[in-house]
């Protein structure tokens, strides 16, 4: 795993004996001396983890974390926190702050390394996301970044697995306050528990007579559902190696037995904002794909869509040996509508004919909006004659029953015209197939509209 790591200190020797330690494991490993120099490195060069010390002169540890978080272009980067002070008080403050994590000075080799292998995991997934974001939208990246994630306003919905009752209401008292907490005993039932409902954090505890946590930790690591699903390890004082081998098995936080609340509830907060921020950019991802693939007006898929599926379709009957028909339609004499009742008008006609278009075709047909007042139908396993009746079906109801536009909702009277063609057995292909639905529909246009011509039907 090779990352890049920034290494803050204002003390050289502190510096260059953790640049030692990332160097032996094959980091790269940038330095900084004090708080205004690491801000800078981090806004003009690529940091995977920031490694910060707290106690500097001037600009302390707690106000480069802050300022670092602050910034969309930077706030994605994990800061963990280094200082000599072991109080739990300045562990809270850091993580308040938003650092991500947080290790006392004489820092320990294993904790160190696999504190940071974690991070730069989690660094990666969210560099994937904000890459995907930012290439398939066309606003800027750092405005979708910039939004409120609403971290603090809602409740995080957490589960908390531990079979010592004592346990159980002791964190149940701690987060009263700051989390909707459900508890299940049994770590079998936890696991089907986190995987059926949308929980924000998983919390396990070590303390299981006869079960291992770090296989539950496994378990949820492995499926889908549960993947991305922060987990947080409730461990025993000298439960060291479990920890480790729980960081490289993919959890994400740990809390040593006795529990501060101000921790915990300091540390949940943590990665309940982490996991909504990469959902965030996931969703986004989604919306904007869906959105270039989908025509805003109708609702229905658009010719994008349409030019990268019917090759598929039309491969797939070919392969088959199975029908396929296409349809063209065009709303009739469409301008003299905008010309009368504006844009507005328009639109709202083309979205009731997209509404009804859709009602009138199955649910494997691939309807779409190809351009302006046209819309395209693929028909998969239906054959020329059928996809005509269905053409006609369609002509007819548009014919028959009256648009409403306008806030009165006058009722105005549109018809639509309908080419039709259907695979054609031996050599055919999808550019002469639209070709002959094209032919057709210049026919029903030029024969005097509101009509259906099938060509090859």
């Amino acid at each position: 795993m090779t990352a890049r790591i920034l290494v803050v200190d204002d003390i050289p020797a502190n510096v260059r004996l953790l640049e030692v330690r990332l160097l032996a494991e094959y980091f790269e490993v940038l330095t900084a001396t004090n708080g205004p120099d690491a801000i800078e490195t981090c806004e003009n060069g690529k940091v995977d983890v920031v490694l910060l010390d707290v106690m500097m002169p001037e600009m302390d540890g707690f106000e480069v974390c802050r300022r670092l978080k602050s910034d969309p272009a930077t706030s994605h980067i994990p800061v963990v926190m280094i200082t000599a002070l072991d109080q739990v008080s300045d562990r809270v403050r850091g993580l308040q702050a938003g650092a991500d994590d947080f290790l006392t000075k004489p820092v320990n080799d294993l904790q160190l390394m696999t504190r940071v292998k974690s991070l730069v995991r989690l660094k990666s997934l969210t560099d994937e996301l904000r890459l995907r974001a930012s290439t398939t939208r066309n606003i800027g990246i750092e405005e979708l970044l910039s939004r409120n994630f609403a971290t603090e306003e809602t409740t995080p919905k957490v589960l908390l697995i531990d079979e010592r009752k004592s346990s159980v209401e002791r964190v149940k008292k701690m987060l009263r306050d700051s989390a909707d907490l459900d508890v299940v005993g049994d770590p079998h039932a936890g696991f089907f528990q986190a995987a059926e409902t949308s929980y924000e954090c998983v919390m396990i505890s070590t303390g299981f007579a006869d079960f291992d946590p770090l296989r539950l930790c496994s378990q949820l690591r492995s499926l889908d559902r549960t993947r991305f699903v922060p987990i947080i390890l409730l461990a025993e004082e000298g439960e060291e190696e479990r920890i480790i081998r729980g960081l490289e098995l993919g959890i994400n936080d740990y809390l040593m037995r006795p529990i501060d609340q101000q921790e915990l509830t300091a540390r949940l907060r943590t990665q309940v904002r982490r996991k909504r921020y990469n959902d965030q950019l996931r969703a986004s991802v989604t919306q904007t794909i869906e959105m270039a693939v989908t025509d805003g007006l109708t609702g229905l898929h658009n010719r994008r869509y349409l030019d990268s599926h019917l090759q598929t379709l039309f491969d797939r009957a070919v392969a088959r040996r199975r029908p396929l028909s296409v349809m063209i339609t065009d709303l009739d004499r469409f301008k003299s509508i905008n010309d009368t009742h504006g844009h507005d008008g328009g639109d709202e006609v083309l979205r009731e004919f997209a509404r009804r278009l859709r009602k009138n075709v199955r649910g494997i047909d691939l309807a779409c909006r190809f351009g302006g007042e046209e819309f395209v139908v693929v028909m998969p396993d239906t054959d020329g004659v059928v996809a005509e009746k269905v053409a006609e079906r369609i002509r007819a109801e548009i014919a028959q029953m009256p648009f409403a536009i306008g806030s009165d909702g006058k009722a105005i009277e549109v018809t639509v015209s309908v080419g039709v063609s259907s695979v054609l057995k031996g050599v055919d292909t999808v550019a002469a197939l639209m070709k002959r639905a094209d032919l057709a529909l210049y026919e029903a246009k030029s024969g005097g509209r509101n009509r259906v011509v099938a060509k090859a039907a």
